[in-house]
């Protein structure tokens, strides 16, 4: 059982008691162009994202390594200055490595928090189930991110002992927060 099956279970069971409705882009559909268009879809509706995806320095790796990065943000940009695109993005939780490189593109289209790891993020679980169940459980963004990272140091520093503290691959995984760190999901 891989960490993306658990990853998508861990959604669909916390996530599915807090949202009308839950929309996985997942294999061919992990896409730039598929995100837009499941953006545009919701029309004026309030919309948390999930990035459970690879990533690099500038992007974050859809499909087959199919970029989501300045393309996908400035076509955005450009929709929501027509009208277009009335979505009103609340968070942006990323998993995807190196996700800081995106805090600000992600404001940039109207979330109002994003996180994002420094570099390569060694921890993906329990980091997403820790974070879900504060998210969805009425703490702050910010907060949850907190946590959610702090209990994957923890438990994966167990297994990760070396001379430096903390190990780098904990430093790599840690968390920045962009915009409001106060917001809540409900």
């Amino acid at each position: 059982w891989s960490t993306e099956e658990y990853g998508k279970l861990a959604v669909r069971i916390q996530a599915r008691r807090h949202y009308r409705d839950i929309v996985v882009l997942e294999d061919q559909q992990a896409t730039a162009g598929h995100l837009l268009r499941a953006l545009l879809d919701v029309g004026d509706a309030t919309v948390d994202i999930l990035m459970l995806v690879h990533g690099q320095a500038g992007y974050a790796c859809g499909c087959d390594g199919r970029r989501v990065g300045a393309d996908f943000f400035a076509a955005l940009r450009q929709l929501r200055a027509a009208g277009l695109a009335r979505f009103r993005l609340r968070a942006v939780y990323q998993m995807n490595c190196y996700g800081q490189t995106l805090g600000e593109e992600w404001l940039s289209i109207g979330a109002q928090a994003v996180n994002g790891s420094v570099g390569v993020n060694w921890l993906p679980e329990p980091s997403l189930s820790v974070f879900l169940h504060d998210w969805l459980g009425g703490r702050t963004f910010g907060d949850a991110v907190r946590r959610s990272n702090r209990a994957a140091s923890r438990v994966l520093g167990q297994v990760w002992r070396g001379r430096h503290e903390p190990h780098p691959k904990i430093a790599s995984s840690q968390m920045l927060v962009f915009g409001d760190k106060e917001l809540r999901s409900r």
